[in-house]
């Protein structure tokens, strides 16, 4: 797992890796094949249009996910400038679900989380997301997000969805993320409990 970037006081984790040009890909950590990805090609198109400060295409995608309410996992403020963001028309949040899970992508994966966010928060549309995860090859890393959100949330209605699709394929052994990466503990009286976890969304 990359190095987060952490405030003064402790309590808010920011994204913030430095760009490493030896640096793997989430396929090559895997031991997996990446393909050439239609998505990744239209993707890279958007960011060199709008790339603002950001040196990769992970730190953009977070950016966007990041302004479209998905903030489980974000860049160092001191470090974002104002970009313009694509639309959803002209990438869905499906297309940005999907790209933030590419395994070409580089070996971030904290980034995973904003996905998982967005599927949590209802922000995509099921059947886009299951078609373009079909095309994209990423069943395996959704089936597995979807193993790790339902032990937070078992009848979350996305997440069965998800697991009735593509649930049959392995598990990723170890896990890219544990549960409580995609989860926060709720609160009782005030007080932390660890026992008892919502997901993010």
């Amino acid at each position: 797992m990359q190095p987060l970037f952490v405030t003064g006081n402790g309590r808010f984790r920011y994204y913030d890796v430095s760009v490493n040009p030896y640096e793997n890909t989430l396929a090559e950590r895997m031991g997996w094949t990446a393909h050439i990805s239609s998505l990744r090609l239209k993707l890279h198109r958007l960011w060199m249009r709008d790339s603002g400060d950001t040196e990769v295409l992970e730190d953009w995608l977070v950016d966007v996910a990041n302004s479209r309410g998905a903030r489980i996992v974000a860049r160092n403020p001191e470090a974002v400038r104002a970009a313009v963001l694509p639309s959803e028309s002209e990438m869905s949040n499906a297309e940005l679900a999907v790209g933030l899970l590419l395994p070409q992508n580089l070996d971030r994966p904290q980034i995973l989380r904003l996905a998982a966010q967005l599927v949590s928060g209802g922000k995509v549309a099921f059947d886009e997301l299951k078609s373009l995860a079909v095309q994209e090859r990423v069943e395996r890393m959704l089936a597995e997000l979807s193993r790790q959100a339902l032990r937070v949330e078992p009848k979350h209605a996305v997440w069965l969805k998800i697991t009735g699709a593509f649930g049959n394929g392995g598990a990723i052994s170890p896990p890219l993320l544990h549960y409580t990466r995609l989860a926060e503990p709720v609160p009782v009286n005030g007080r932390v409990n660890a026992q008892c976890w919502r997901l993010v969304a």
